[in-house]
């Protein structure tokens, strides 16, 4: 097995802030003088021994600490005691620390675990009353003991007066013996005004259990208990991507697929990856390292299995969906489904109810308790043993919805000629939906391919798995497939096909401008064969033009598209030239002239019901300036996308969708829209759909006035853009940066910074979005006298607002206009922009023209008629959560004569509004994950905003969060 890789570093805990939080809590509780105890219960590797050996750094002052899985220090009934520590989870670290752990090898020596346990600890039991001190010696040098009270009340006593705050850590109790485990039980129940901690680490319902002694795992019901299960997908992403930066996605995929959550598996997979797999040149592995900690476990495990029952858990691992009245179907139904009783007994499996709860077992299922040990099971059989479940398995599955289940398990099972197994499998294949399940369509391909003689078909088949595979969201498979076409002699066809799906590629995950080129060679080898698909490709061209920035391509594919049309075209052909036309001319200043087309997308949109003609629509209805329809029809285009399993394109429509909720001001749905998009886009391997929304959420971070987190997202967003030519994202970071620049009252900064925005050569050059920049641009170049370049950009908004009958956007225009006008003419404008914005949706930007306006009021010295404009727009930004923007609301108030004070202590002035709306919420007693999903933020950047809140308040705990925040 290789090493590990020197890329590879330890990580820290992700995904258990509940567990953490409530640890440091009992600890600070404990510091108090009054303690309690917890249990954390989980299967092999799920962090319990990482969570004791956080709570046991804090305790003794060495700081925190994390790990991948159930890595404690030490082996058997092992113990410290640490009395002179420096810090703890408030820096004070003066508990005792005693650790111990059950072992099997010890678990029928009565007292062996008190022993371990308290033996640092054993010069105290001098202090303790005679009749316990004789019983708790007698128990640790003799392992006997007499009955009754005195030997639990002992070790409750020896814990309190062992010198100061008291945590004790207990791993593996389930291998501990019976009387040390009942007596450290009968403690922990006992804590409540006493300094000690008691903490327990136990496997799950079914990890430890011994055929002899029944389940060893059973723990007091009065006992706070915490049950770690399988990490969710966004902490094993965070967890992977720590252990191994820089991980490709593809490989990412495939170690979180075997791991399924477990901490300790993904260090596992992770410290086995060559280079070439780190980098993606070489395929990711397929099972858990068989030198591993958890391989053996489980092998173990499975060794003391009787063989038919093994037999049986192989049709389990060999096929993932199996139902049990399936496998009730079998040739032997009775001793398919007993062969699993051991199996179930020693909590290997567990069964998964379906049906309508009635006996119905239509949907019941049998799953692996430990997901991870699936593929155990699987690679540890043997070749022959694996077909032999696979031909199987192939006569179990009769119908049609099971068609392409059966056609694999045949194909691995090799029943028959490798052609028509290859024909029947790609068949199937074909038919397949796009909603996962196993096995993936890709994979089907795949191996079709793989059984195939004939060149051409062999081809193709690389090709369509290739093409699904991308959908999948794994475009490294993806491109590794299109690379084995090259070593084939491949007809025009599949050339043209594998030049649609690389140009795909690149246009999500590569550069712009190579996307461009080979989507547009796609368009002119299907033109003959599929003009719709051609025109299709056409449309994504102009995709690959928009995103880097490049309006005059984009103008000539539009002109190469309208000299392709025909009168006889089909609705959905018709559609997509009328779309090439109508962004055309809106994108070529001729405004008025778009509209038809642009009308006409929507009169012929009900008549093609594809998600993408839907976002073509809402793409009509935003540059009509129809906000509300626009966000209707790229949500139903999200909701589409969904129920057909094409998760892969709701990133590209969110976009769409965050463009009409920016002009209707609705910044907290574009949060929650762009946090979804940067997901979706990193889990399928969408980068330069994660720029866009990076730099989505770096505007609306600037909105908020949180400089750090706002100025952490445009440069991702403008990283991204320089490496992979989105020039979109690149704008978009730049117009963050630049609302945050007028925000501070920077207003020769967020100047400069837009005109940027005008370079059509530059990585932050970008037509559309400067264009929706304008009122930002316009207010800056006013503030600093450049009113020659306002006057300019103001021009061509017009242009665009006065073909759109959208009061938002007229609103925004009349403000510039009041801007630029003269003294005695402003006023006109201003109130005719405030009756407009009534009209419309945004508040966030009514209350920008009433800030405007109520500066313009109050240097006119009408104070009075400012307050009442100022006052309104104060309160909206507060609403809002917008710092800076509130803060320029309550100065003008002061110019105008009143005086203004914070809703917020004083403490908490120094906070971002982001920082203090998370303080606020954690004060309250939320946990990080609780508010990671309340502000659509993920959990790694509510840890970020928390260490800062910390640190620029000056505390170390949450409990004194709370006292500052009431």
């Amino acid at each position: 097995m290789p090493s590990p890789s020197a890329a590879t570093r330890s990580p820290a805990l992700h995904g258990r802030d509940t567990e953490q939080d409530a640890l440091l809590r009992l600890l600070d509780a404990a510091r108090g003088g009054s303690g309690g105890a917890a249990i954390l219960r989980g299967a092999r590797g799920t962090g319990k021994t990482a969570l004791l050996d956080l709570a046991a750094a804090h305790a003794s002052g060495t700081g925190d600490t994390g790990g991948t899985g159930d890595t404690g220090s030490g082996s058997g009934n092992t113990s410290t005691r640490d009395t002179n520590g420096t810090g703890g989870t408030n820096g004070t670290g003066d508990f005792v620390v005693l650790r111990a752990r059950g072992t099997e090898a010890e678990s029928h020596l009565p007292y062996a675990g008190l022993h371990g346990l308290l033996r640092p600890v054993a010069d105290r039991l001098p202090s303790l009353p005679p009749a316990q001190a004789e019983a708790l010696t007698r128990a640790l040098e003799l392992g006997a003991a007499d009955g009754g009270l005195a030997l639990p009340a002992a070790v409750l006593n020896l814990l309190v007066a062992a010198g100061g705050p008291v945590l004790a850590c207990v791993d593996d109790v389930h291998h501990l013996d019976a009387p040390s485990r009942e007596a450290l039980f009968f403690a922990a129940r006992r804590l409540a005004g006493e300094p000690v901690v008691l903490l327990f680490g136990t496997g799950d319902s079914g990890d430890g259990r011994d055929d002899d002694d029944g389940d060893r795992t059973a723990a007091p019901d009065d006992i706070p208990a915490f049950e770690l299960g399988p990490l969710d997908e966004e902490a094993a992403r965070r967890l992977a991507d720590d252990l191994v930066p820089g991980l490709a996605d593809d490989v990412r995929a495939s170690l979180l697929e075997i791991a399924r959550g477990n901490p300790l598996a993904l260090g596992e997979l992770a410290g086995s990856l060559s280079p070439e797999q780190i980098s993606g040149a070489a395929a990711p592995p397929a099972t858990l390292p068989r030198g591993g900690r958890l391989w053996r476990a489980y092998a173990d495990r499975l060794a003391r299995l009787p063989r038919e029952t093994a037999d049986t858990l192989l049709l389990l691992a060999a096929d993932p969906g199996l139902e049990t009245v399936t496998l009730a179907g079998a040739a032997e139904p009775e001793g398919a489904l007993t062969a699993l009783e051991p199996a179930e007994r020693a909590g290997v499996i567990v069964h998964v109810a379906g049906g309508d709860g009635d006996g119905d077992m239509d949907g019941d299922r049998y799953d692996f308790r430990e997901p991870a040990m699936r593929t155990v099971v699987y690679a540890g059989a043997s070749l022959a043993r694996r077909r032999a479940a696979h031909r199987l398995l192939a006569g179990m599955l009769r119908h049609d919805h099971q068609r392409l289940r059966r056609a694999w398990h045949r194909a691995a099972a090799m029943d028959g000629p490798a052609e028509a197994l290859a024909d029947e499998l790609a068949s199937a294949a074909a038919a397949a939906s796009s909603h996962g399940g196993h096995p993936s369509a890709f994979l089907a391909f795949e191996r079709a391919a793989e059984l195939t003689e004939h060149g051409d078909v062999r081809a193709a088949r690389l090709a369509a798995a290739a093409n699904r595979a991308w959908h999948a969201g794994l475009p490294r498979r993806a491109r590794s497939l299109l690379t084995r076409l090259q070593s084939l002699t491949i007809s025009e066809e599949v050339r043209s096909q594998a030049e649609l799906i690389r140009g795909s590629l690149e246009l999500r995950t590569g550069k712009t401008g190579s996307a461009g080129d080979d989507l547009l060679a796609a368009a002119e080898s299907l033109l003959d064969r599929d003009r719709g698909q051609a025109v299709r490709v056409l449309i994504r061209a102009g995709e690959a033009s928009y995103m880097a920035g490049d309006n005059p391509r984009y103008l000539d594919i539009a002109r190469w598209a309208a000299t392709l049309r025909r009168p006889d075209d089909p609705a959905a052909t018709q559609l997509m030239f009328e779309y090439l036309a109508g962004t055309a001319a809106t994108f070529d200043g001729r405004h008025r002239e778009a509209a038809d087309p642009l009308r006409r997308v929507l009169e012929l949109a009900p008549s093609v019901r594809t998600p993408s003609v839907l976002v073509w629509a809402g793409v009509a209805s935003l540059l009509l300036g129809d906000d509300a329809q626009a966000t209707r029809l790229c949500g139903r285009a999200v909701e589409t996308a969904r129920a057909r399993g094409a998760v892969s394109t709701v990133p590209q429509v969110l976009e769409f969708m965050i463009h009409a909720e920016l002009w209707m001001g609705r910044y907290a749905s574009i949060t929650a829209s762009a946090v979804e998009g940067l997901r979706l886009a990193q889990e399928r391997g969408r980068p330069n759909s994660a720029g866009q929304h990076l730099g989505w959420l770096a505007l609306t971070a600037a909105v908020e006035g949180d400089a750090e987190t706002c100025a952490i997202r445009a440069a991702s967003a403008m990283e991204l853009a320089g490496a992979h030519g989105v020039c979109v994202a690149g704008a978009l970071g730049n117009w963050a940066l630049a609302h945050l620049d007028l925000a501070a009252g920077r207003h020769a900064d967020a100047a400069k910074r837009l005109r940027a925005t005008a370079r059509a050569d530059g990585t932050n050059g970008h037509l559309v979005v400067r264009v929706m920049a304008t009122p930002l641009f316009v207010e800056a170049s006013a503030r600093t006298g450049d009113r020659e370049r306002a006057g300019e950009a103001l021009r061509v908004l017009d242009r665009w607002v006065g073909s759109t009958r959208s009061p938002d956007r007229r609103a925004l225009a009349t403000r510039c206009h009041a801007l630029l006008a003269a003294p005695g003419d402003a006023e006109e404008y201003f109130r005719a922009a405030l009756d407009l914005h009534h009209q419309g949706f945004s508040e966030f930007e009514t209350a920008r023209t009433q800030l405007l306006f109520g500066s313009a009021l109050r240097r006119n010295r009408r104070p009075g008629a400012a307050r009442e404009h100022l006052h309104s727009a104060l309160e909206t930004f507060e609403r809002s959560g917008a710092r800076l923007w509130a803060e320029q609301a309550r100065a003008e108030l002061r110019g105008a004569g009143e005086a203004v004070r914070s809703h917020r202590p004083k403490a908490t002035e120094k906070l971002t509004a982001q920082q203090y709306q998370i303080a606020r919420i954690v004060a309250d007693g939320a946990t990080n994950r609780e508010v990671a999903a309340r502000l659509f933020l993920s959990p790694r950047t509510v840890e970020h905003h928390l260490r800062n809140i910390f640190a620029k308040l000056d505390i170390r705990s949450r409990v004194e969060l709370v006292r500052l925040m009431s």
